[in-house]
């Protein structure tokens, strides 16, 4: 599906040199050896950090990241495992959720992404509100999907199970897929990730004060935390877009995706996947995009909008995808 508004992907990776396979895991599939089966998918049991690093290695051109949870060692981690020569061009695209919940437990550490930011000047990143999916992409040659997310417990410590997939055509289903939810978010700029490293060491901190003290001060002073948190996770949803762009792509994305619908079944899923910009709760306006109550007023100009470009139809009952929309 191609993006009518700005876009932020890495470069196809189609026609980057593909590496040599990488290395079997210890435990592999009860196939017939030598099958095709058995060299194309293999189960990936924990202890799997060896092959993270080797997927890492093997990447020339693209490494996708996707995953909700990044702590700094993974990322230094994946810097130590690139090779220097391929670290100046190589395009990596970090996929996460900066969820206001994470920030404060400190599952998602902003100073990681910013590490990476200023390590590589090739790197994206790019939040996806709801991101679980842990799956990591070394061009179109590999790709790992994976209970793990990108931290130390996930690499080295918890038990955790994936799959090792050197399918090509697969692998590039995969990519295809993952930068399609890429498409729904927003790329977050390294000042924007300042700020919420700010922001979530503020409320860390006040949490802390806050579990030695039954104040009311205290607890009023987590509250705004929180908020200050949150105004900064929804800028970086909004940063450089408009309501209407962000419900356009995620119209056509849930039509490619879901076939044809009707308003009342699009609300369900654009609710589900926008849940602050869909929420009947409140009402503000961040960056010039307006997040509440209104909500279902956008996506009715949305739709108008996506009918009037030619990209969209409606028959009466349900929209649809174009004849022409490719």
């Amino acid at each position: 599906m191609p993006r009518l508004f700005a876009a932020s992907l890495p470069p196809d990776s189609s026609r980057c040199r593909l590496p040599r396979r990488l290395p079997a895991p210890a435990t592999t599939a009860r196939a017939t050896p030598g099958s095709q089966s058995e060299l194309m998918i293999r189960p990936l049991p924990s202890p799997w950090h060896t092959h993270f690093d080797q997927l890492v290695r093997t990447a020339r051109c693209n490494l996708l990241l996707a995953s909700p949870y990044i702590a700094r060692p993974a990322i230094h981690r994946l810097l130590h495992n690139l090779p220097s020569r391929e670290a100046p061009t190589l395009n990596v695209h970090v996929l996460t959720d900066l969820a206001v919940p994470s920030l404060v437990e400190g599952s998602i550490e902003p100073a990681a992404l910013i590490d990476l930011l200023d390590a590589l000047p090739r790197s994206t990143v790019t939040l996806v509100p709801r991101l679980h999916a842990k799956v990591y992409l070394a061009d179109t040659s590999a790709a790992i999907v994976t209970s793990a997310n990108l931290t130390r417990a996930g690499l080295l410590h918890n038990q955790e199970y994936g799959v090792l997939l050197q399918d090509p055509p697969l692998v590039r289903t995969v990519r295809a897929d993952l930068e399609a939810y890429a498409r729904l978010g927003n790329v977050v700029s390294r000042a924007r990730l300042q700020a919420i490293k700010i922001a979530a060491e503020e409320m860390q901190q006040t949490r802390s004060r806050l579990m030695t003290s039954a104040r009311a001060t205290l607890r009023r002073e987590f509250e705004s935390r929180v908020e200050h948190a949150t105004t900064e996770v929804l800028h970086a949803q909004a940063e450089g877009r408009t309501t209407n762009s962000i419900f356009c792509e995620t119209i056509l994305y849930l039509l490619e995706r879901h076939g044809p619908l009707a308003t009342r079944e699009l609300h369900p899923l654009l609710q589900a996947i926008h849940p602050d910009l869909c929420d009947d709760s409140m009402d503000r306006v961040i960056a010039g995009v307006h997040f509440g109550k209104l909500w279902k007023h956008y996506v009715r100009n949305a739709q108008q909008f996506l009918k009037r470009r030619g990209l969209i139809t409606f028959d009466g009952h349900r929209w649809r995808l174009s004849p022409h929309h490719s």
